[in-house]
């Protein structure tokens, strides 16, 4: 049997700064595998972003045990978790945090610069051309913010986060801002991202983005339950790199589509 990746046994989390503590998780148990998806749904206030921050190493639990690929790291310092954060997570969220002066390749290029320390530039501008096109926007990459979708500039997130190679996407309700068709088509790059072998968790509130993962919980009363979705009714909007036209059908962006060669992804 295979290790799992990701771990968590009774993990525990209080919420404090208040007047009073509120317990927000009570007792968590969450495997997840390589390849694997799993979709977290609850009620606003439930802890559900709370839970991706002690997933993503940027908390830690009160209690409980957290073992990544086998290995118990409850209790690391906080420069281990920093290490371990940029290289083996991908995060996505609902807003795009994009650097509005620069283009989608630089934008993409900041997390290999603050993630990865130095690379040589022709081996940077690879790495971030073939995250742009993994996403279907490779023609997008002069781009700036201002002149992309909202859909395209969280494909340019995607793209960022997945640019480092990392072995498990945490996606926090990264459709929130977008119009259905748009966001059903990330939720169908997210999905991709599985075939790779990476582990995807994505957090929503929409239960036909659940209904997509490979698995579905809810969380409720601090506890992760398993929930039935009800199957969809229609399949997928489009294929990875389908974007909407004008007309409101569907347009495929060129898989291999690259920017003139004499732009340079600047760090």
């Amino acid at each position: 049997m295979t290790t799992p990746l990701v771990q968590l046994i009774g993990v525990t989390k209080t919420l404090r700064g208040q007047e009073q503590p509120r317990p927000i998780l009570t007792g968590v148990d969450l495997t997840l595998h390589s390849g694997e998806s799993v979709a977290i749904l609850g009620r606003s206030g439930s802890g559900k972003s709370t839970l991706l921050s002690l997933i993503g190493l940027f908390d830690r639990p009160d209690g409980g045990q957290y073992l990544l690929d086998g290995q118990d790291i409850t209790r690391i310092s906080d420069g281990k978790a920093a290490a371990l954060r940029s290289a083996q997570f991908g995060f996505v969220f609902q807003r795009f945090f994009l650097l509005k002066h620069l283009t989608a390749a630089q934008n993409v290029a900041m997390a290999l610069v603050n993630g990865q320390g130095w690379l040589p530039r022709r081996q940077r501008r690879e790495k971030v051309l073939a995250a742009l096109d993994q996403v279907g926007i490779a023609h997008l990459a002069k781009h700036r913010p201002a002149r992309l979708s909202g859909g395209e500039q969280q494909r340019v997130a995607i793209a960022r986060a997945l640019v480092r190679e990392p072995r498990i996407i945490l996606a926090d309700e990264p459709t929130g801002a977008l119009d259905t068709e748009t966001g059903n088509l990330v939720v169908d790059v997210l999905r991709a991202t599985t075939e790779r072998g990476c582990a995807l968790v994505l957090v929503t509130h929409d239960p036909d983005h659940a209904a997509r993962m490979g698995r579905v919980l809810r969380l409720r009363d601090g506890v992760l339950h398993p929930e039935t979705v009800p199957a969809l009714s229609g399949a997928p909007t489009g294929p990875v790199g389908a974007l909407p036209d004008r007309g409101g059908g569907l347009t495929h962006a060129p898989r291999h589509a690259r920017p003139a060669e004499s732009e340079e992804v600047r760090a």
